[in-house]
């Protein structure tokens, strides 16, 4: 495939993490509003949030896996047209029970993404550029959430918070269209090599310590971005009593430095690697500088002003650029290009899991103390991760090469 198609397509990528975070914020940023039309409590919220995240956990392994046996293609076109029927059908719901459902919904259609989003970044992209490409395909997912708290606030204003949701069900739909367009002309041996598309077996990647390590990375870590996409609005309208329309002009800054970082990680990495350094050693390197970073998050909660506190989450939301971009292009380093998906689902559904376990407890713990608790523990769980993935006999970087079991 040429390299300005490729690129082209990477773009699309971007576009549909940016649907797909832009989609599920919109939740967000109008949680205030909607809890208090219908009556929920935090609890009743959190509950609501963990429909979504077990659809998504279960469809993150499961369609990670279907993305490699169909190919990015029509694996990503699956993932996206579920999605966004299931984005407009929040226009409909009536209460608590059928906004669980459509969150359910959603979160199924959602969760193929960024294994298929990773997958054709590595298969387009040369390998001398794949933590760039990986960073600028999956960057989409934060410009998504940059553009999701101005662009709500404003599409509320003019068709009401049910006509929001509908218009995003349709932006999807325009974005099936432009996607399937984009191949015209190109061979399904090109759009989806034969030799990158295999039924590969949970249970083969499971048997490698190495996975197993990626796997309890993510467990830990992922409970921080979930907190940081479903509760911060909410915490600066219960805790910091901001309306929507200062929430919605405060909310997009740390989602656009992630937006950023993301990109320019990957290309730092690659930097190195072009340099002569392991790849793996390259990409945890940067990962350990991005978890010193972390406890900003706890500072971000004793922060004076809201003004204060955007800064110090837009610090976290830098680090968490750094990790996810080069624990991607990590998870790239470490199995064969048939296996990627499926790898990438699997960590998700691990952090699915733990966030599952995080939007239960958080509600409570918020209904009955503070978000003061969930801030301190988001301080200390990417350290963990780091030293969960350096964990194991002798260093890291000698126990995995591409496509080799450890």
């Amino acid at each position: 495939m040429s390299g300005r198609r490729a690129w082209w397509l990477c773009t699309l990528l971007f576009m549909a993490g940016a649907l797909s975070y832009l989609d599920r914020q919109v939740l967000s940023i109008l949680a205030p509003k909607i809890i208090a039309e219908f009556g929920m409590t935090n609890t009743d919220y959190s509950r609501v949030l963990f429909a979504f995240v077990l659809a998504y956990t279960v469809m993150f392994s499961v369609g990670g896996k279907y993305v490699d046996l169909l190919g990015t293609r029509r694996g990503l076109t699956l993932s996206v047209g579920l999605w966004s029927i299931a984005s407009a059908a929040h226009a409909f719901v009536a209460g608590p029970m059928s906004l669980w459902a459509a969150r359910f919904v959603l979160g199924a259609g959602e969760g193929p993404c960024f294994p298929a989003v990773t997958k054709g970044a590595i298969e387009w992209v040369g390998q001398k550029r794949r933590a760039l490409a990986v960073g600028f395909a999956n960057g989409g997912s934060s410009f998504g959430a940059v553009l999701a708290a101005p662009l709500t606030v404003w599409s509320t204003s003019l068709l009401g918070w049910r006509g929001t949701f509908f218009a995003t069900g349709i932006l999807g739909l325009i974005w099936v269209l432009a996607w399937h367009l984009s191949f015209h002309g190109v061979p399904a041996s090109v759009s989806a090599p034969p030799e990158q598309r295999a039924n590969v077996s949970f249970r083969s990647l499971l048997a490698r310590p190495v996975i197993r390590r990626l796997l309890i990375a993510r467990f830990f870590f992922d409970p921080v971005f979930y907190f940081y996409m479903f509760w911060i609005p909410q915490y600066f309208s219960k805790e910091r009593g901001m309306s929507l329309a200062q929430i919605g002009a405060l909310f997009w800054i740390p989602y656009l430095v992630l937006g950023l970082v993301k990109i320019d990680a990957g290309r730092v990495s690659d930097s190195l690697v072009a340099r002569g350094w392991e790849p793996i050693k390259a990409r945890m390197m940067l990962m350990g500088i991005a978890a010193a970073l972390t406890p900003a998050s706890w500072f971000a909660s004793l922060a004076g002003s809201p003004a204060i506190a955007i800064t110090l989450m837009s610090v976290l939301m830098l680090a968490h650029g750094i990790w996810i971009t080069n624990y991607m292009a990590l998870i790239a380093d470490t199995v064969a290009p048939k296996e990627v998906a499926t790898t990438v689902g699997l960590t998700g559904t691990a952090g699915g899991i733990a966030g599952m376990i995080s939007q239960l407890a958080i509600g409570p713990i918020v209904d009955h103390f503070s978000f003061s608790p969930v801030f301190l523990a988001s301080a200390v769980v990417y350290p963990l991760a780091w030293l969960t993935l350096r964990w194991g006999k002798g260093p890291y970087e000698n126990q995995i090469r591409p496509g080799v079991p450890a």
